[in-house]
């Protein structure tokens, strides 16, 4: 895997993106595990067409501080880059900003795999 690998995912932020929406809390802004999706979306993004045929990656880890609230009504953007590859582990820094700076830091862990082999395996 080459080191430069990037990816990036945004949202315009509604109701259903809210914490209240996902039952992660009772306030009306961005929820936590909203933006674990936008941050794995971004690492998904950066292999778009890189695996090879048969081959698909999932995500197996995710470390991440949440940093600020966002309203409805916002943008944010994810943003995921390749630190490190070890075998078949690719590790991501991913961040996500909205017009006022930082919302979430953190890594993406995602491992490759063989899709028939994955989904054959799936309980």
């Amino acid at each position: 895997m080459k080191q430069a690998m990037t990816g990036t995912a945004e949202l315009l932020v509604a109701w259903e993106d809210t914490a209240a929406a996902f039952r992660s809390g009772d306030v009306p802004v961005l929820a936590t595990p909203r933006i674990v999706a936008l941050c794995e979306e971004a690492t998904a993004q950066a292999l778009a067409g890189t695996l090879g045929e048969g081959k698909t990656s999932v995500g197996t880890r995710v470390e991440l501080t949440h940093l600020a609230a966002v309203g409805i009504g916002s943008s944010v953007r994810a943003v995921a880059g390749l630190e490190r590859t070890e075998g078949r582990r690719l590790v991501f820094s991913v961040s996500v900003s909205d017009v006022c700076g930082l919302v979430a830091v953190g890594k993406v862990t995602r491992v490759v795999v063989d899709r028939d082999h994955f989904l054959s395996k799936a309980r």
